[in-house]
């Protein structure tokens, strides 16, 4: 069964830092870019990073800036996003997803597959 499973987020002050992670089963992880996109409430979705097959190239969306870090491990099909200074305007679902192809994408609407998504709430 094609799957993509998310974990790590949850409740951090202003400045903390959170590691998600998604595992991934049902497909073969090495043909597939992977990337994370997010929803904020009363907001569109929005890339915010994406890591190629290789594991060799990578993307990150503007209001990153430097503050994330993707990466993925073949062995364990899984990708990481390890996200630090984090601000209230990073509250939202991030969801772990597949792209069409083995490059890294920007659009959201360029992946085919998404987990169930988990919660990060940046507050004080």
């Amino acid at each position: 069964q094609l799957q993509l499973v998310e974990s790590g987020g949850g409740l951090v002050q202003p400045g903390g830092s959170l590691r998600l992670s998604c595992a991934a089963s049902g497909f073969k992880f090495e043909d597939y870019a992977i990337g994370w996109i997010r929803q904020a409430p009363g907001k569109e979705r929005e890339g915010v990073s994406c890591i190629s097959a290789t594991g060799l190239t990578t993307n990150y969306a503007g209001f990153v800036k430097g503050r994330f870090a993707i990466s993925r491990d073949s062995a364990k099909k899984t990708v990481s996003l390890q996200m630090n200074n984090l601000t209230p305007e990073d509250t939202a679902i991030y969801y772990c997803a597949r792209a069409l192809g083995s490059q890294v994408v920007v659009d959201p609407d360029e992946y085919d597959i998404m987990g169930r998504g988990t919660q990060v709430t940046v507050s004080s």
